[in-house]
């Protein structure tokens, strides 16, 4: 992951600690609309991307875990409510990734890549500790063919079931098969643990 995240987080932290609790905080960088919860010390932060790949959706999410244990999330905890319509599950990471590699075209996955790296490169305050940069050196430094070191980087962006450890921070997208139809009015609920955080979504 980018330097980015740094300075996201800290301004997430805070502004939390200045509201009440659990309030959504809504900022903009990198042209991305973010929300930000932080519940007992774990802030979960979203933002729609604006490029789609195939029939995805795609959401970019950040984790930092500033408590004190660690958490366990899954790109299936993310749930989207649309106001009108059934729940929508994520993607399971795998799924994501096979489709990626064996039917997104050279254009799909730049415009992927792009759409993610310019909002997580955006802001040069933040290094992450196991993100999408990580994953992404690590996948092309054992890969030679150019067509597949594109979908390697492009798989690098999913997110994948993660523990994040006590000081750890993560990032990455997750995926909802919606036809390549934005997100309408609804909210996105996610559950760690005992806590839930909940973000409206609003076109």
């Amino acid at each position: 992951m980018g330097r980015h995240w740094r300075f996201v987080v800290a301004c997430a932290f805070a502004l939390a600690t200045h509201v009440s609790t659990a309030q959504v905080i809504e900022f903009e960088s990198a042209g991305l609309r973010y929300q930000a919860l932080t519940k007992d010390g774990l802030t979960i932060m979203v933002a729609p991307l604006h490029a789609h790949v195939r029939d995805y959706t795609v959401l970019q999410i950040a984790i930092s875990n500033g408590g004190r244990t660690p958490c366990t999330i899954r790109p299936e905890d993310f749930l989207y409510h649309p106001e009108f319509g059934e729940e929508v599950t994520a993607v399971p990471a795998r799924t994501v990734v096979n489709s990626l590699i064996d039917r997104a075209s050279k254009g799909d996955v730049i415009k992927l890549i792009t759409a993610y790296e310019s909002g997580i490169y955006g802001n040069s305050q933040y290094k992450a500790t196991n993100g999408y940069e990580q994953r992404r050196q690590s996948a092309l430094a054992e890969l030679t063919s150019t067509r597949i070191k594109a979908a390697a980087a492009a798989s690098a962006i999913t997110f994948v079931q993660t523990k994040v450890l006590p000081g750890q921070s993560t990032d990455g997208a997750v995926f909802y098969s919606l036809a390549g139809k934005p997100f309408a009015p609804g909210f996105l609920r996610v559950r760690v643990g005992d806590s839930l955080f909940q973000f409206p979504v609003v076109p």
